[in-house]
């Protein structure tokens, strides 16, 4: 079992960063690798059992189910349902906390997967560096446009 994990930290308060992180479909309006996304079958973005299907700007195309959810713990959890990387039982999930002792937010992102050896790197690669890490950094970028 591979497992990838990321944190870094976000200069504005956990209230601010959660009301943009929180929308399990609004990955689109601040993550540079998705094109587009939408829930299916018209379900919320914080109901447990949703499916959000999206398109990455390099082309592959994913459905993710949310697993869990909660506005009390600033995570969820989901899982890839459908996916271009040759992954199985891919589970992952994003958590803030606050800074207590400034007005920042701990932002951590992790997954755990089944890969092969031979595209363990690659993978690791792309879900950590390309996807978490990037995701955190345009995540504080677009809060600091706000």
């Amino acid at each position: 079992m591979a497992k990838v994990y990321i944190s870094d930290i976000i200069e504005a308060p956990i209230d601010t960063v959660w009301a943009l992180a929180r929308d399990f479909n609004g990955h689109g309006e601040w993550h540079p690798r998705i094109a587009e996304s939408t829930i299916e079958d018209g379900m919320p973005p914080d109901q447990v059992g949703c499916v959000r299907s999206f398109t990455l700007s390099e082309g592959g195309h994913l459905r993710e189910r949310l697993l869990s959810f909660s506005d009390l713990d600033h995570a969820f959890t989901y899982s890839i349902i459908v996916s271009p990387m040759p992954i199985e039982n891919y589970v992952a999930t994003f958590r803030c906390t606050p800074i207590t002792e400034r007005r920042a937010t701990f932002v951590e992102w992790w997954a755990t997967f089944e890969v092969g050896a031979e595209d363990e790197a690659e993978i690791r690669q792309a879900v950590g560096q390309e996807t978490f890490a990037a995701g955190i950094r345009a995540l504080a970028e677009r809060l600091e446009q706000a």
